[in-house]
């Protein structure tokens, strides 16, 4: 498949530790034998690890294969791999092609379809990237399986924001599925990958760089993003700080009187039925609040910010006020940092 995407005599394989124990042999084989010659590049898990450092290592070694332009890059994991992997394909020789292999939930129903890819800086996540959208993405239901649960939980926690977005059906699934998900149910996890990329695919074919509606994926982003990065990519997960800031974007809603009362408690209780509550960051309220002013979607000057208005709909408001964005801020983290709040 990925020689039929991109047919050339050699590629890249870029993975992380962790993947590389599991998959990495097998997946280098399977490359050999669709005729590759295959150089591979192993990077330390985590997202620690999605920096210009960790690129520039990647280039030495890729370009020491004197790789043609035509050479595709191929990312086996989870969303850091294939941020990091998608940047070097975009940067390499100018641009070389891209083949995502997500091996976790997260990148299989969110990270592997948008075509974003990047590296963090310590002003923010993902602040150095680029729009380099794959020629395919190939996913094998199974490797989902054997995922630990929380890696399980910070994939749902991007279902839920589709759901909340565009669908509430898949909303409805979700919650009425969670043993099956957590479970390793086959059948039930295809359903839910197929269906993440349809909704995610629809809006991203209709704004492929971010110009306009696409702004909606971004649903608990902004706020999440912040959290990670006053946590240092360390000790807090993508998908459960987007799990927290689609908590955040969900009161500041409700407390707008965008959102219902009954749908706000409804998109809490499943967050909390999928564990992606149970940790509550000390954070520095002010601090955070300045990553978000940072932030790479501020336009203008302002700040925009997703918020859902039902279950299945949300709209992007530039009007939030310090005072409601610090309110739901402080709805997220742990009582002991509510004093930072100024």
């Amino acid at each position: 498949m990925v020689h039929q995407a991109a047919p050339a005599p050699t590629c890249a394989l870029i993975t992380d530790s962790v993947v590389a124990e599991l998959y990495g042999k097998q997946a280098r084989h399977s490359l050999e034998q669709a005729g590759f010659k295959v150089t591979l590049f192993v990077f330390p898990a985590g997202e620690s690890s999605k920096t210009t450092r960790t690129v520039e290592t990647a280039y030495d070694v890729l370009l020491a294969a004197c790789p043609e332009r035509r050479s595709p890059v191929v990312a086996l994991g989870g969303g850091v791999v294939g941020d990091l992997a998608g940047f070097v394909a975009a940067t390499l020789l100018r641009g070389v092609p891209f083949v995502q292999v997500p091996t976790t939930l997260l990148a299989a129903v969110d990270a592997s379809v948008g075509g974003k890819v990047g590296v963090d800086h310590a002003n923010g996540k993902n602040m150095i990237g680029a729009f380099h959208h794959p020629r395919a993405v190939l996913m094998d239901a199974n490797t989902l399986r054997t995922l630990p649960k929380i890696e399980v939980q910070c994939g749902l926690a991007e279902c839920v924001k589709h759901a909340i977005i565009r669908d509430a059906g898949l909303f409805d699934f979700i919650s009425a599925n969670l043993p099956a998900i957590f479970d390793g149910n086959s059948g039930v996890l295809t359903e839910l990958v197929a269906w993440n990329v349809r909704i995610k695919s629809a809006v991203v074919m209709a704004d492929p760089f971010e110009h306009g509606v696409r702004a909606v994926l971004n649903l608990g982003h902004t706020f999440g993003h912040a959290l990670e990065t006053l946590a240092g990519y360390t000790g807090l997960k993508h998908g459960q700080a987007v799990g927290l800031g689609t908590l955040a974007a969900s009161t500041m809603a409700r407390n707008r009187g965008i959102l219902d009362d009954t749908s706000h408690k409804k998109i809490e209780g499943l967050l909390r039925d999928i564990g992606l509550l149970d940790f509550r960051p000390a954070v520095d309220i002010a601090a955070a609040m300045a990553l978000m002013r940072g932030d790479k979607k501020v336009r203008d000057g302002r700040l925009r910010l997703v918020l859902p208005t039902a279950i299945g709909s949300a709209e992007i408001i530039s009007d939030a006020q310090p005072e409601e964005v610090a309110a739901a801020i402080e709805a997220i983290t742990s009582p002991s940092s509510r004093g930072a709040r100024r």
